[in-house]
């Protein structure tokens, strides 16, 4: 469904993608792992247009992506959350709807809201709460209803577990992996946590100097013969993976 073929990327003198290509098939949950500062943030915002590639292609269903038209049809849960402070539970998640030609109602965006909601496990009253009066684990369950608002064929996920607690962090990684299989959506996740790889990955590619280093089915991680995929997964201070002492 998506597809990078040589895709490039300098700050400056700072080479961050030094030809990546990548290919994630249509339903699939990629996950991308790597180091920080191997280039996986940049590769995500290349992909939605945040940044522009300085070479190489992004292809869409076999043909040069429809940005607009990519846009109109993508979910996505940011690091931090990145919720509207001033904005109530309910208008955050159907932001979207709130905005262009053709608005929800408020009472249609409510609505919108509290299924959502229910979807991630919150109670309807939660609507009406604003950012600042709900926990983190809260937060990410509302910024992933909000991802979902849409009913998006594609979601992406920037690191989704951080800051969270191990119990948290699992609650949402089950969340994830059951919407995108119920939604039946493509999904690339960015992240360098391995419990999220091990529970919502179907495939997983490795960044490394700025190239795909190790791209495969996310059963066969443990027994891969790639030296650096072996040393990120098991947290090994001794290996190729330099800068790590």
């Amino acid at each position: 469904m998506i597809e990078l073929c040589g895709i490039t990327k300098a700050f400056g003198k700072n080479q961050v993608l030094q030809g990546v290509d990548l290919l994630v098939s249509k339903g699939e949950s990629l996950v991308v792992i790597g180091g920080s500062g191997t280039g996986k943030s940049v590769l995500l915002k290349c992909i939605l247009g945040i940044v522009t590639a300085d070479s190489g292609d992004i292809l869409l269903n076999g043909t040069p992506m429809d940005r607009d038209a990519f846009l109109q049809d993508f979910g996505m849960l940011f690091q931090g959350g990145a919720l509207f402070d001033s904005l109530p539970v309910w208008h955050n998640i159907a932001f979207r709807q709130r905005q262009g030609k053709v608005r929800l109602t408020k009472l249609q965006a409510i609505e919108l809201a509290v299924e959502k909601l229910r979807r991630v496990g919150l109670k309807p009253e939660t609507a009406f709460l604003h950012p600042a009066e709900l926990s983190g684990g809260m937060q990410k369950r509302v910024g992933l209803a909000r991802a979902i608002a849409s009913d998006p064929s594609v979601i992406f996920f920037d690191e989704p577990t951080t800051g969270l607690d191990p119990i948290m962090a699992g609650v949402i990684n089950e969340l994830i992996r059951e919407i995108v299989v119920e939604m039946g959506a493509t999904s690339i996740t960015i992240t360098h946590d391995m419990s999220s790889v091990r529970a919502i990955a179907d495939t997983v590619a490795m960044l490394h100097d700025g190239k795909v280093r190790w791209q495969g089915k996310a059963a066969d991680i443990d027994t891969s013969s790639d030296p650096y995929l072996d040393q990120f997964i098991n947290g090994r201070a001794d290996g190729p993976i330099e800068g790590v002492r």
